[in-house]
């Protein structure tokens, strides 16, 4: 892991997240008034000027540009950025911002030797930097605010530090969020530092990226059909990927202070698609790689497809998959990358010849790097080999990896780490790291959980390097950034501020106060909740039950509610704040409302055909109009902004027949009852809850026969957490009848007693209560009567008993008693609820609220308490 130096301690870190909500997890240095002791970057409609040396990485350079034009985004003057030299510096300006890095930049090292600036915090560290204010640093400037980094990305980060403290979101265009104006922006002592960052290598992975992402950037950088761009799609590959979207990537990526990619692959070759992208992206300061099946700085499949020869089989075809891997080194070399190393098979599938020969394929790819870099010791060229599938598995029963190369630890395509480095291999020399996903369906992954999950790789040691999957990249705008902030700094969040993360993003996108930040955060920590209950594209007609707890019933009530408290932040904002709403907040939540909704109408509408119920009718109608919904909210997305994102939701997602997305949304099946005629039974049906039957009538859910079946009976128990059972009265057909219910028991209530019912109001729910228990005999088996009758012209009444049990056993819940009370055979209690938490060598259960499907889930604390040892069975902390 690397060092932190520099932080605030942790206890100051809700002041550091609240203060300025332009910036999430940093140290702010920024103000928008004048304290006296504070440097002026705008003040009074003047801008301070910023110096750089000419002799500086040329990446420096290009964000020095950024940072101007940021503050010109900001408070509406843009700061003259000189290229000057230390003898240039004469300029006899009372202040100035000087931006450089620590032995590259002659000018910054000048100003260290004038001013005597101690450095030594930040000297020969990883990606390090340090902002304060100096006299006299140069000749004719009295003062100035120095930004130095430790080297080139460290430099850039101390800019886009400050810019998203400024007030310019990093995601300003690939999120639309509108910068934030102040007409004046000063810098407070002591300035904004920061050490090296938890993780080492920290990027994304495009994958999974087409329709959506290839067809968006198709049309919107090249002038191929449809094209509004100007890159003629990359000859070989029509790939879309070229450098005009990859200085748009690189950009986002180094404003969220990551630092390493994955490019697209499916039908790309980041090097082959445009000679551009990688010396592009090494200006930028972004360090390449290739994903967990693409060795050697290779895009499989399609360079192989271009320019190999024979089969992806090093069993029968090493010498041209060797000479392959040569010429990807040897592009590779002039540029700063981290190598993927080993082989899977084509088509990532698993590779044929196992530990042995994976063996081999590792010596010969460092015996490539040998040559190539023309040194003995490829310890110092940095390698990653990911622990992914089946070749987990070949390291478990004994694959030899070298000690230098970076072990990455993956998920299970789901959020949840396979493994964790052991004791004995936290101290390897290449490290260990993280590969996890978020791409699989609409932002159903937790927070909480992330966090979760990364905190445990961070107290084990796997620091090296993370990767996480982003599919398209949109949506997941907000667990993109949660990732990189963590890997970033680890140390700054808990799983007690996971909330603060959301609100002080919400802040900072949205313009919002801390009121509906808050709610914001509640719309996000539910969405992403309820589809992680399911991850939508799993989701089918009967993943929730349709009788029992009222479960599918709930589940489109939370729908609804989610949908009704983001619709109301929407409405509430201005209309230049909306876009980056609706694609960060509201679209998600629509379209998870709209999918959630139509599956469970889809498994209500099967049911009540099989119940003969005309309501079936009804459902059917709501399938459809949610299935047209859903598109509907494509097309809203793809308009806004003039069609900006344009093709960002082609990704189909209704009607999965298997885990690849389907061809076409589909659907999902409904059934329709004739609605001009009755019923076998009679025009009303009886549904009672809990039950898969109807009665009058045969149906092979009313009794074991499925005809002749006895009159159907309800349980009511007296610590039923509803306090209710229900009866639903529907039609069976064209019919309108009235209805009306008895009851032989003074004891039991019902909601409603009479009604009506006709095919434009199909239904009507009774409850059945108990409003005093004291009333009801003791006895297991009190039984009481419900009689409905229907009354329709020209039929005889059609009459149903219900028979009601009533559990009363006098018990009470005595007033001392603390623990969980059972109610129909069932105990249910949240994790967090537990009444003992034992601790041993003070390791306890800690509550982490928000993770998983309810309220909270629970996990030993601290994380690395007992040296991150075992316990045996019955002797660790228990709750």
């Amino acid at each position: 892991m690397y060092d932190f130096v520099l932080l605030l301690p942790l206890f100051l870190l809700s002041s550091f997240l609240l203060i300025n909500v332009e910036a999430i997890g940093q140290t702010t240095c920024v103000s928008f008034s004048s304290n006296g002791s504070s440097f002026p970057v705008v003040q009074n409609g003047v801008a301070t000027q910023v110096f750089i040396s000419p002799d500086e990485w040329p990446g420096v350079q290009r964000a020095a540009s950024d940072f101007v034009s940021d503050i010109n985004l900001v408070a509406q003057v843009k700061p003259a950025l000189s290229n000057i030299t230390a003898s240039e510096a004469t300029t006899n300006v009372s202040k100035a911002i000087i931006v450089g890095t620590l032995g590259t930049s002659t000018l910054i090292d000048q100003v260290v030797n004038n001013t005597g600036l101690d450095v030594s915090s930040i000297r020969g560290l990883w990606e390090a930097f340090i902002g304060q204010e100096v006299d006299n640093p140069l000749p004719g400037v009295d003062s100035a605010y120095v930004i130095i980094g430790s080297d080139k990305r460290g430099t850039i980060f101390g800019m886009y530090d400050l810019s998203e403290q400024f007030g310019v979101s990093p995601w300003y265009w690939w999120a639309d969020v509108v910068p934030t104006n102040h007409s004046e922006l000063f810098i407070t002592p002591p300035g904004c530092s920061h050490g090296s960052p938890t993780v080492q290598y920290r990027g994304i992975f495009l994958n999974d990226e087409q329709p959506a992402l290839t067809n968006w950037a198709f049309e919107k950088f090249t002038n191929g059909p449809g094209g509004l761009g100007t890159a003629t799609p990359a000859n070989g590959t029509g790939s879309p990927f070229q450098s005009e979207f990859y200085t748009k990537l690189f950009e986002l990526i180094l404003r969220l202070k990551g630092n390493y990619l994955w490019p697209a692959q499916w039908a790309s070759a980041f090097c082959v698609d445009d000679p551009l992208n990688q010396p592009l992206a090494d200006l930028y300061g972004i360090v390449m790689g290739t994903s967990h099946e693409e060795p050697m700085m290779r895009s499989i499949p399609v360079e192989w497809s271009l320019f190999g020869d024979g089969p992806w089989d090093y069993n029968v075809n090493a010498q041209n998959i060797y000479n392959f891997w040569v010429q990807g080194i040897q592009r590779a070399k002039p540029y700063e990358g981290l190598y993927t190393i080993g082989m899977r098979g084509d088509g990532d599938l698993p590779l044929i010849g196992g530990i042995q020969l994976l063996e081999q394929i590792i010596k010969d790819q460092r015996g490539i790097f040998s040559n190539i870099f023309n040194t003995s010791d490829v310890t110092t060229i940095p390698q990653v080999w990911t622990l992914y599938s089946e070749v987990e598995g070949y390291y478990e029963e004994g694959l030899s990896v070298p000690d230098d190369v970076a072990l990455m630890w993956t998920d299970d395509d789901y959020g949840n780490m396979r493994r964790y480095p052991v004791a004995s291999e936290r101290n390897r020399s290449g490290g260990g790291g993280v590969y996890y996903h978020v791409d699989m369906g609409l932002q159903s992954t937790q927070l909480s959980k992330m966090y979760e999950q990364l905190s445990l790789a961070v107290t084990r040691n796997a620091t090296r390097v993370w990767v996480l999957n982003v599919g398209d990249l949109k949506p997941y705008e907000r667990e993109i950034e949660y990732w990189l902030s963590l890997s970033w700094d680890s140390s700054l969040w808990s799983p007690d501020n996971v909330d603060d993360f959301v609100q002080a993003w919400a802040q900072r996108e949205f313009k919002l106060d801390s009121s509906d930040a808050a709610m914001v955060a509640e719309v996000v920590a539910n969405l992403t909740r309820y589809n992680a209950r399911r991850k939508p594209e799993l989701l089918n007609s009967t993943t929730y039950s349709l009788i029992n707890y009222r479960e599918a019933d709930r589940v489109v009530e939370q729908w609804d509610a989610l949908a009704n408290a983001s619709t109301a932040i929407y409405n509430k904002l201005a209309s230049d704040l909306q876009p980056s709403f609706f694609q960060m907040v509201q679209h998600p939540v629509l379209a998870s409302q709209t999918l959630g909704k139509m599956l469970v109408f889809a498994g209500q509408n099967n049911l009540r055909a099989s119940q003969a119920r005309l309501s079936t009718n009804d459902l059917a109608d709501q399938v459809q109009q949610l299935f047209e919904k859903d598109y509907d909210l494509e097309v809203e997305y793809h308009s806004i902004l003039d069609g900006k994102w344009d093709h960002m939701m082609d990704q189909t997602h209704v009607g999965y027949y298997y885990w690849q997305q389907p061809m076409a949304n589909t659907m999902p099946a409904v059934n329709r009852v004739q609605s001009r005629k009755q019923a076998l039974p009679g025009v009303m049906r009886i549904v009672p809850e809990g039950s898969l039957g109807a009665w009058p009538g045969d149906d092979q859910f009313d009794c074991a026969l499925g005809y002749n079946c006895p009159s159907p009976t309800v349980i009511l128990d007296s610590f039923n957490p509803f306090g209710n059972v229900f009866i639903d009265v529907g039609s069976g057909g064209p019919v309108s009848f009235t209805w009306n219910a008895t009851v032989n028991a003074t004891w039991l209530e019902l909601s409603t007693p009479s009604g009506s019912i006709s095919p434009d109001s199909p239904e009507q729910r009774v409850f059945l209560s108990i409003p005093d228990w004291s009333q009801v005999p003791v006895s297991a088996g009190n039984l009481a009567q419900v009689t409905f009758t229907a009354v329709a012209p020209n039929q005889s009444d059609l009459v149903v008993p219900v028979m009601v049990q009533a559990q009363n056993t006098k018990e009470q819940v005595p007033s001392n008693f603390t623990g969980f009370v059972e109610s129909m055979g069932v105990v249910s209690f949240e994790a967090a609820h537990a009444i003992r938490n034992t601790s041993v060598a003070d390791i306890f259960w800690k509550e982490l609220p928000g993770l998983g499907r309810t309220l909270s889930g629970v996990t030993p604390w601290p994380r690395d308490g007992d040296n991150g040892a075992n316990f045996s069975a019955g002797t660790g902390p228990s709750l």
